[in-house]
């Protein structure tokens, strides 16, 4: 699997995951990524929305506009069924890989 392919892989995962736990607008989804990964994982806008569009394109995710705290108006992401559908598959794949991985470098 190419890089831009793994890192797609998992960065679809991860959102679907955070937006399985609440709908959230994009720069509240690279704060929240950014915090919950210790930093690891830094997304700029042009990686975050070219994959929350084509997540949307898939039937994943829905939008609406919504006021954010401070009362501005943001796109929110929403998850739908399919996306929940998506999400568990995914997350099982990551699973098997990631043991697999384990297995291997800790073998």
């Amino acid at each position: 699997m190419g890089t831009k392919k793994f890192q797609e892989s998992y960065l679809d995962m991860l959102l679907l995951k955070l937006l399985s736990q609440k709908d959230m607008y994009g720069y509240e989804i690279i704060q929240e990524i950014r915090e919950r990964s210790s930093e690891l994982f830094s997304l700029k806008a042009g990686t975050l929305y070219p994959l929350l569009h084509l997540l949307e394109r898939e039937g994943y995710l829905v939008t609406y506009d919504g006021l954010a705290d401070r009362g501005a108006v943001r796109k929110y992401y929403r998850i739908t069924e399919e996306g929940r559908k998506a999400l568990d598959g995914r997350t099982e794949d990551w699973k098997r890989y990631s043991g697999a991985l384990n297995a291997i470098l800790e073998g």
